[in-house]
């Protein structure tokens, strides 16, 4: 009786689906890496690390966030990158984890976002007072507002230049202390004009622009930030949208993807006993 023939199995693990997961969550890594060494870096130029009395208002510190962040996206970048050149399952399985409960917590906060509107606006308002008040304290939060009422909404305070009262610089009390921006606004209120292009911007064109009777010409923006960004989001909603269902849809794409992959590499384990 002719001996039977064995045809050996030489499938291996798909090496498109391994080194399509790593290359995107490497270069996630790094990118993450970057991030948070911006915000500690940020830390560092501010001397956190030496007075540690900064951190009470560590949540709306943009240092905080961007470390925050990073930490997160290298995390997530390294389990995916390791566990899918290693081939090892219980990373691939902690990538997925970490892509789900972010999926289903971006998920929570659109859906309560959604229903809680006016708690969004009233904290999104507590948090831009404290921006205005603290904004010669940190140079960060001073750079954000500037860029959101400049740059992004064009907007001055939170509901009008008025707002501005609350910051000790500007308050109009504070000429009797020889401010000089007493009764004024930062210059990222005040507006640009058209077709004037400068390197150098003018820092004192928001000076005395509430002072009473107040002659000037120079013009800043009389919309409050919170209406301005409400406007901003009714037309850009389609934009924002379609940004969230791509990023979900790349979420769900790399955890389909890590769960085939751990899938391929228990099948060949399998046949190895």
């Amino acid at each position: 009786m002719p001996a039977r023939k064995y045809r050996r199995d030489t499938s291996e693990v798909s090496c498109c689906l391994k080194y399509v997961i790593f290359g995107f969550n490497v270069l996630f890594w790094w990118l993450g890496l970057g991030i948070m060494a911006v915000g500690v870096w940020a830390w560092k130029e501010k001397e956190t690390f030496s007075n540690l009395s900064r951190l009470t208002n560590v949540a709306l510190d943009p240092a905080f966030i961007l470390i925050l962040v990073g930490t997160i996206t290298s995390v997530i970048g390294f389990t995916g990158c390791v566990g899918a050149l290693r081939e090892n399952t219980c990373l691939l399985a902690t990538y997925a984890i970490f892509l789900g409960t972010l999926l289903l917590l971006e998920m929570t906060i659109g859906v309560l976002g959604f229903i809680f509107k006016d708690w969004i606006k009233s904290q999104a308002t507590g948090g831009f007072q404290a921006f205005i008040i603290h904004y010669r304290d940190d140079p960060d939060q001073q750079n954000l507002i500037d860029w959101i009422q400049e740059d992004w909404l064009q907007c001055c305070g939170i509901e009008g230049p008025k707002d501005w009262d609350r910051n000790n610089y500007f308050n109009c009390s504070s000429s009797e202390i020889g401010s000089s921006e007493a009764c004024g606004v930062p210059f990222s209120c005040c507006k640009r004009e058209p077709n004037v292009r400068s390197i150098t911007k003018n820092k004192q064109c928001g000076y005395n622009v509430r002072k009473p009777g107040n002659t000037s010409d120079v013009s800043i923006y009389e919309k409050g930030c919170i209406q301005a960004g409400e406007e901003w989001m009714e037309k850009n909603l389609l934009v924002i949208a379609t940004t969230a269902i791509i990023t979900a849809f790349a979420q769900i794409l790399g955890i389909c993807f890590a769960q085939n992959l751990r899938a391929d590499i228990f099948a060949q384990k399998a046949k190895w006993h």
